[in-house]
């Protein structure tokens, strides 16, 4: 067996090398908040936010949280995180990746069409990336967005949200905490 083959029964180990894989791939790019947090942040606190929605118990979400921007932006390619760790992270990967050869608007409403069928799997990345997103967009949203696109995106994540209900009542409610104190923050309302 490879060194970076996954390894039944070694979910800590291809965790890690899950993680090293993600910080190198994504290694020069930084959130477009005002903080430009490094983009690893995000990919850790979804993986973080699937592991204690699973409990620990599904290492396959698990890495493809960490994973589920890697073929959407960078060099990362489709069969390389397959060899690396195996046909079920791969999948939820490919599932919760945007095709860029489509518009920006044709993959956000792509995003709402396809969260009601996407796997269980896939739907708990999703969701644990829109409570990121929305928890980073409060804390620190982007400097040249105005109020109305701050807010814009809040009913995008939620409406993206509406499809991905039922998979995991955690999740779900940690969505919307972050979507309801987001927008109160975000219009000056505190929580």
């Amino acid at each position: 067996m490879s060194l970076h083959q996954p390894q039944q029964g070694a979910p800590l180990l291809d965790f890690a090398r899950a993680l090293d894989f993600a910080a190198h791939k994504h290694i020069d790019q930084r959130r477009k908040g005002v903080r430009a947090e490094p983009y690893v942040n995000h990919l850790s606190e979804v993986a973080l936010l699937v592991a204690e929605a699973t409990e620990g118990k599904d290492s396959v979400s698990v890495i493809a949280a960490l994973l589920h921007d890697t073929l959407e932006d960078t060099d990362a390619s489709y069969e390389e995180i397959e060899r690396l760790f195996g046909e079920e992270v791969v999948r939820v990967v490919a599932e919760t990746t945007d095709d860029k050869r489509m518009s920006k608007a044709e993959r956000k409403q792509h995003q709402i069409d396809a969260a009601p069928t996407a796997s269980n799997r896939a739907k708990l990345v999703k969701l644990a990336d829109k409570v990121s997103n929305l928890r980073s967009m409060a804390a620190s949203p982007p400097a040249d967005w105005p109020l109305s696109r701050k807010i814009e995106y809040f009913e995008w994540a939620f409406a993206v949200v509406k499809g991905l209900r039922g998979v995991n009542p955690r999740l779900e409610t940690l969505f919307d905490r972050a979507y309801h104190d987001g927008l109160a923050e975000l219009r000056g309302e505190g929580v």
